[in-house]
C-alpha cells in the first residue's frame, strides 16, 4: 500500500508516528510524509494525483494538517481518522456540546470568545478548569479556584481565539486514559495535568466494564477508529474531560505494530463515518470490551508477521 502522514513539526522527531511509519516500510509498504508546517504546497497537485490508498494525520490542534486532510478527504481519499470526526474534537467547545447531547458523561461545558466574559460564569460553578477550546498536550490548562483568581489570569488567557471552562471534578490526582486502536481498549493511570506529581508513573491498570463502555461509546458518538479518552474517577462515577484523534498510544504493548494494522486495516475499509450532527449513535458498542488489556504479541511471532522491508519516502510537496 502506498500511505501519506501529515506530521506537523510538533512530531516531527516523536515516537508516535516515527515508530508507526517505520513498522509500515519494514513491512513493505511505501509511506510519504508531508510536514504541513514546513512545505510549500500547491494544493490541486497534492489532492489531485490520488497516488495514495490512506491519509493519516498526526498533527497538533490549530495546525494546517487538518486543512489538507479535509481536502483530501474532500477529494474522496481515505482519511485516518475521519476528517469530519476529528474536526470534532479538536474543537473542545464543538465536541462538549456533541459529547453532552448523545449522552456521554462530560461537565457542562462554558465557551466564550474573550476571556472577561468568563466573568458570567456563576459562582456557583467554582473550581473551574479553564483552557482553550483548540488546545492539546495540557497546553493552558487552568484550575480557577475563584473570580478574583480567574481576573488574575486574563492577561495570561488574552491571545486564545476561544476558550471553554469546566466545573472541576474533584479526583485521587490522577485520571485514566484510555487508548482504543484495532478495535481493543488499553487503560493507563496517570498524573492529572492540573495536579502534576513527578513521584506518578504512568503505569497501565486494568480497565473496568464501566470505563470501556464510555470509551467504546466515545469512538461511535465521534465516529473516531484510532483515538484516546481521559477519564476521571469522580465522587458520581467516570467522567470523559477530553477525546483526542491519533494519540501517542503510550503503554500500549506493541504499540507501532497495533496502530500500523488498524492503519492499514482503515486503509482498505475506510475510517468509521463521523455521525450527523444531532443523529444519536447506532445502538451497541463498536468495540469489545475486554476485562483488561491483553498480552503483548510475543517478538517471534511479530517476526513472522513481517514482510520484507522497503523505503520510506519523505515528501516534501
Amino acid at each position: 500500500m502506498r500511505l501519506c502522514f501529515l506530521v506537523e513539526e510538533h512530531y516531527r522527531h516523536d515516537g508516535m508516528p516515527n515508530e508507526v511509519i517505520r513498522q509500515l516500510t519494514a513491512w513493505g509498504h511505501h509511506v510519504d510524509v508531508v510536514r504541513p508546517g514546513g512545505s510549500l504546497l500547491r494544493m490541486d497537485e497534492v489532492m489531485g494525483s490520488g497516488a495514495h490508498d490512506a491519509w493519516v494525520l498526526k498533527t497538533v490542534s490549530g495546525g494546517p494538517g487538518l486543512t489538507l486532510l479535509e481536502a483530501a478527504a474532500a477529494a474522496g481519499m481515505t482519511t485516518v481518522n475521519d476528517a469530519r470526526a476529528i474536526r470534532g474534537v479538536r474543537d473542545k467547545a464543538l465536541a462538549a456540546a456533541i459529547g453532552r447531547t448523545r449522552g456521554l458523561p462530560m461537565p457542562p461545558t462554558y465557551a466564550v470568545a474573550r476571556p472577561g466574559l468568563l466573568r458570567e460564569v456563576p459562582a456557583a460553578q467554582y473550581p473551574l478548569v479553564v483552557k482553550p477550546a483548540d488546545g492539546s498536550s495540557g497546553r493552558g490548562v487552568h484550575l480557577v479556584s475563584s473570580p478574583g483568581e480567574l481576573e488574575a489570569l486574563f492577561p495570561e488567557l488574552a491571545g486564545e481565539h476561544m476558550l471553554i471552562a469546566q466545573p472541576y471534578v474533584a479526583n485521587s490526582g490522577t485520571d485514566i486514559k484510555v487508548y482504543a486502536v484495532g478495535g481493543e481498549l488499553f487503560a493507563t493511570e496517570r498524573c492529572s495535568p492540573l495536579h502534576p506529581d513527578p513521584a506518578v508513573r504512568e503505569r497501565r491498570v486494568p480497565l473496568s466494564a464501566e470505563v470501556a463502555a464510555i470509551a467504546a461509546q466515545v469512538g461511535a458518538v465521534y465516529g473516531l477508529d484510532l483515538y484516546g479518552v481521559d477519564v476521571l474517577l469522580g465522587p458520581d462515577g467516570p467522567v470523559v474531560v477530553d477525546v483526542n484523534d491519533f494519540p501517542s498510544f503510550r503503554q500500549v504493548p506493541d504499540a507501532a505494530a497495533r496502530v500500523g494494522r488498524a492503519v492499514l486495516g482503515l486503509a482498505r475499509t475506510g475510517s468509521r463515518a463521523a455521525p450527523s450532527v444531532g443523529r444519536p449513535p447506532a445502538p451497541g458498542l463498536p468495540l469489545p470490551i475486554p476485562a483488561q488489556a491483553p498480552a503483548p504479541q510475543s517478538s517471534a511471532a511479530q517476526a513472522s508477521a513481517a514482510p520484507a522491508s522497503a523505503r520510506a519516502g519523505e515528501a516534501a510537496l
